[in-house]
């Protein structure tokens, strides 16, 4: 939720409320950053100097959300989105982090060691809200202004601390449009391969925020220049090289056996191609799609074929499904997320002969409720590629014209229809069913009687047919 001048006004407070009762208390972190930037922060931290037990007793309404770390989180006035919440930490330094994710112990501290123990410059600076001072002890308004992303302190410490931190430094340099500094990017590539070890939820939580983000298609190059695609994605690998489309009128045509560079292709290559469709999908895509997008060519290394003249992916979208599926499951996305992926993949490349399906056909695709996933989709897909997405704007027509009944009516008939007719369950069922829902879709099949007299003629045409010995 995008943050109200309430809930900053509630940030202040808590801050002043702490000062009031003798603490040092600043806002801390990303908040610090995004206000420095001009953006509205999503949430406020404050750090503070008073210990849990303080912070409870001058606030109503806490939770303790990692009271061993020195956080409590206090809870303001309710709004229509729930009450407003600000996390309070106490200044700390950490011990070490056996697990690679979590401190083993902490030590309540001062503002520059909690400033020191923070992951990036840009995130680790103080401001004081009631006297409008900030506080920078790491150099984080410098990197701030001058575009960088750069690692508190030592880079590889910092990332063995939390190897989170590789795949948070590549959302945050793409996010900002920022370089990140050649120590931190050097440390990243030598740490890549132990990624392995964050937990596959948190790793899915920052796909998550990177994908949904306008600057997706950077952050996915980041993602593979560092070489963080390996361990986590390596099915994105076979597509780097791998050409996409034509060979170019002025290249040296199809070469032999062997793969050529992309750069005698019109499109570049398979990697490419799919960097562009991330970025021409435009603002504000669902998770779903935006991974969709990522993996919607990923069957085509393992489908590619050769004429005398191109390459083909035949089967790639199914292929690619399957891929999709074992790729969610492994981050263990949501099942939601999962089937709607699995189906953008296999039905991306649908639309380009809707025209010529029977009209049942269409309703029932259009009636899918990822079709608005589906039309950006292939939307992205052709202007990747340079074609025109008159498929899209054809599909788009039909939905402003037709209803959602008209899209999905009523059954005319349902299996306890067919029982009441006296016609023992079975397969039958569905073949009837699906014949006349069919009927209904293409139009001609419009009342109940006309239903019943259907499937009348599908049982006749049922008894006549020869049965096998």
């Amino acid at each position: 939720m995008t943050p109200t001048p309430t809930e900053r006004e509630f940030a202040v407070e808590v801050v002043r409320r702490l000062r009031d009762a003798g603490c040092e208390a600043l806002w801390a972190g990303g908040c610090v950053r995004d206000e420095l930037l001009g953006h509205a922060p999503k949430d406020y931290d404050v750090a503070t100097s008073a210990l849990p037990e303080q912070v409870r007793r001058l606030f109503r309404r806490t939770v303790a959300v990692g009271e061993a770390f020195g956080v409590v989180e206090v809870l303001g006035p309710r709004t229509s989105a729930g009450p407003l919440k600000v996390q309070v930490a106490t200044f700390r330094s950490d011990g070490a982090y056996s697990d690679g994710r979590r401190p083993d112990a902490v030590t309540f501290s001062s503002a520059r060691e909690d400033a020191e123990r923070r992951d990036f410059t840009i995130n680790g600076m103080f401001f004081d809200p009631l006297e409008s001072r900030l506080i920078d002890y790491v150099g984080g308004q410098d990197d701030l202004r001058n575009g960088m992303l750069r690692a508190i302190g030592d880079p590889t410490r910092r990332i063995a601390e939390d190897k989170l931190r590789m795949l948070r430094a590549v959302r945050l340099a793409a996010r900002f449009d920022f370089a990140v500094d050649p120590a931190t990017a050097d440390a990243i590539r030598r740490m890549a391969p132990e990624i392995v070890v964050v937990s596959a939820e948190r790793v899915a939580d920052e796909f998550r925020k990177m994908l949904v983000d306008g600057r997706r298609a950077l952050a996915m190059r980041l993602f593979m220049d560092f070489g963080l695609a390996k361990p986590l994605l390596p099915e994105l690998l076979p597509m780097c090289g791998l050409p996409q489309g034509l060979p170019r009128a002025d290249g040296p045509g199809l070469p032999p056996p062997g793969m050529p560079a992309a750069t005698d292709w019109a499109s570049g290559d398979l990697w490419e191609h799919v960097l562009l469709v991330l970025d021409r999908l435009g603002a504000g895509p669902s998770f779903p799609l935006a991974f969709a997008a990522l993996l919607h060519d990923v069957g085509k290394p393992r489908t590619v074929g050769r004429t005398p003249d191109r390459y083909t992916f035949y089967g790639h979208e199914h292929v690619g499904r399957r891929m999709a599926s074992e790729i969610c499951l492994r981050l263990k996305t949501s099942n939601e997320e999962r089937e709607r992926v699995e189906w953008l993949v296999e039905k991306h490349q649908i639309l380009a002969d809707v025209r010529q399906m029977r009209m049942s056909k269409v309703k029932t695709l259009l009636a899918h409720p990822g079709v608005r996933d589906l039309l950006a989709l292939h939307r992205a897909d052709a202007l990747a590629s340079d074609r025109m997405d008159d498929h899209v704007v054809y599909c788009e027509q039909l939905l402003r014209e037709w209803s959602a009944d008209d899209l999905n009516p009523a059954p005319l008939l349902t299996g306890h229809d067919l029982q009441l007719a006296g016609l023992a369950p079975g397969p039958i069922y569905k073949r009837l069913l699906d014949a006349v829902r069919e009927g209904q879709l293409e139009g001609t099949i419009k009342t109940v009687q006309a239903a019943r007299e259907l499937v009348d003629r599908l049982l006749a045409a049922v008894v006549k047919e020869p049965r096998t010995q």
